[in-house]
């Protein structure tokens, strides 16, 4: 069974940063692609940034420009950087990994943006 294990999650002030990171117990390129979902309370789960085994990335609207996701195939890890954050960007993040219809998911970090 996959292993997804998040870190860098914490506390930040608006317009503040933080980089996430996720390391994948397998080889990341075994999946049809990784990235990370956000669930705020009261919310649905929402994809927030991927990229597939081809290295095509795509972004939730709200967060293009802001973050950046990126992967290490040597070190089998995901990692988004999160730029300008806001109120907004408040939730439990999950790092996933997906095999066509199988999503294997970590257990989840709290970011908090607050003054």
């Amino acid at each position: 069974q996959v292993q997804l294990v998040e870190s860098g999650g914490g506390l930040v002030q608006p317009g503040g940063s933080l980089r996430l990171s996720c390391a994948v117990s397998s080889n990341i390129f075994m999946f049809n692609d990784v990235g990370w979902y956000r669930q705020a309370p009261g919310n649905q789960r929402e994809l927030v940034a991927s990229i597939n085994v081809g290295g095509r990335t795509n972004y939730a609207d709200s967060v293009e420009g802001r973050f950046t996701i990126s992967r290490d195939g040597a070190k089998n890890t995901v990692a988004l950087q999160m730029n300008t954050l806001k109120p907004e960007d408040t939730a439990i993040y999950y790092c996933y990994a997906r095999t066509l219809g199988v999503y294997d998911w970590g257990q989840g970090t709290q970011v908090t943006v607050s003054s």
